[in-house]
């Protein structure tokens, strides 16, 4: 008779994350089942076997099955973006879409402290968050008179309904030093890479940040991250490559803010090869050469056979990770905020910088408050480049969510259309469904036949995005 088919769970609450490591990992070589290896563990064998198994001989995927989940709260959303860089984890931070900023929530560098410097530092992030707070009235008036308070609709609820329209804009204002909280569940291979990227960042701030998630997490997963250390490597590169970029590139010239500079130019048959080698009988080779010699009306009806069901919540099939783009994008840093979060793709964000101009939202002006808005900008421009020639990475602290930003972004056709389909649509940031549109348009011109089933919200442009939300981009 078979052994009887069992699904359950191993409660995090009875046994250490540690103990489930082990238990699942001395599977591959036990008869037992998980239960009975789970019941001869104690957390001193768990960490034996971690310290001969995982430190020793580099079975660091053993590790995948220690399970934290760790509040991180009151850091910078300058740190957050290291904090959140890990691929393989999961994050939900403090929006500033739906929450309203507290003056006070702002980091003071370490490196600042008792520094000539560091008044103009308090004077420029308490100027923008005064701004802000003068900002949140006169732009909830606009927003009002756009969407009046519908019959039976309380004052609340309105409120509720319209205060990530207006906070979205204010939102501009705000430093890379407000604060923010984020929760964190990660496995413990992955924070020990994220505590020793951390522990070697330049930011006071980060590596603290990363001593703090050490010690933490050793609480309950002793052995496995205790060699979190910083890595020389990362130090050695971050010091000596601002140099080599400066010189050996010429940065003159005016560039386009969104830019596909490179994609595969066979991707289309790759993808469609691919999905016929997953159902045919054939190698790879005779599947390409097959699609490369079809008609363009057999490869249009194999495309829709292909992708043409797809509801809103059905992901389309792996297949479509054969076909891949590199964009170079120039987005205001609120954007990247939302940008950052989809970590499938490889991003290469440079440095926040004061240097490339800032986005004004085209309802500052409809409030009233267009010169308040360019003093604040100027103010914190100004206090950025006189930082910047004393630490660069301390004077990222003080640049506003309106300033642009660049970063390359290099992702497979699969996760672009989960991107351009979440980031498109009519509830997300405007700054990020300009991008969206923009980047689906340039897909659909290098691969029409694919592209054309982006799922892009087919009811605006990125024309029409830029001239209903920005006065200057």
């Amino acid at each position: 008779m078979s052994p009887e088919h069992k699904v359950y769970l191993l409660d995090p609450k009875k046994l250490p994350p540690e103990t489930i490591a082990v238990t699942f990992a001395k599977t591959s070589r036990s008869p037992q089942t998980f239960a009975e290896i789970a019941a001869e563990l104690t957390e001193e064998k768990s960490a034996e076997f971690h310290e001969k198994w995982v430190v020793g001989y580099g079975h660091a995927s053993v590790a995948e099955h220690a399970v934290l989940h760790i509040a991180v709260e009151n850091v910078s959303r300058l740190a957050v973006e290291t904090l959140e860089s890990c691929r393989l984890a999961s994050y939900t931070e403090k929006s500033t879409r739906y929450q309203k900023w507290d003056p006070s929530a702002y980091h003071l560098p370490q490196e600042l402290e008792g520094h000539r410097l560091q008044s103009l530092y308090e004077q420029t992030i308490q100027g923008l968050f005064r701004s802000y707070q003068e900002s949140l009235e006169p732009l909830q008036r606009v927003i009002q008179s756009e969407n009046p308070r519908k019959t039976d609709e309380s004052e609340a609820a309105w409120e509720r309904r319209i205060r990530s329209r207006y906070v979205d804009i204010c939102r501009f204002y705000l430093p890379a030093a407000a604060l923010a909280n984020v929760g964190v569940t990660i496995n413990a291979r992955a924070l020990e890479h994220s505590i020793s990227k951390m522990l070697s960042h330049p930011l006071l701030e980060v590596q603290r940040l990363g001593a703090e998630l050490k010690q933490v997490g050793q609480q309950a997963v002793p052995t496995l991250i205790k060699y979190a250390d910083p890595i020389p490597f990362l130090t050695r590169v971050e010091e000596d490559f601002p140099a080599r970029a400066a010189a050996l590139v010429d940065c003159s010239g005016p560039a386009d803010w969104c830019q596909l500079i490179d994609y595969d130019r066979n991707g289309e048959d790759r993808v469609l090869a691919a999905a016929l080698y997953r159902y045919g009988k054939y190698g790879y080779a005779q599947a390409l050469r097959a699609v490369a010699n079809l008609p363009q009306s057999e490869r249009a009806d194999l495309t829709e056979a292909l992708l043409g069901g797809l509801d809103s919540h059905t992901p389309p099939m792996r297949e479509l990770e054969f076909a891949g783009f590199t964009f170079d994008v120039i987005i205001d840093q609120g954007g990247y905020l939302e940008l950052k979060r989809h970590r499938m793709m490889t991003q290469t964000p440079q440095r926040l910088t004061a240097r490339l101009g800032y986005a004004l939202p085209r309802r500052i002006l409809s409030a009233g408050l267009e010169g308040q808005f360019r003093a604040a900008m100027e103010q914190a421009r100004q206090a950025f480049l006189t930082l910047e020639a004393w630490n660069p990475a301390v004077a990222s602290y003080v640049v506003p969510n309106a300033f642009n930003r660049r970063v390359l972004l290099q992702f497979n056709l699969r996760a672009g259309e989960h991107l351009l389909a979440l980031r498109s649509a009519p509830n997300a940031h405007f700054s990020v469904r300009r991008l969206a549109q923009r980047m689906s348009e340039q897909i659909k011109a290098a691969i029409p036949l694919l592209g054309g089933c982006l799922r892009t919200n087919p009811t605006e442009t990125w024309q029409q995005i830029e001239r209903e939300h920005f006065a200057q981009v």
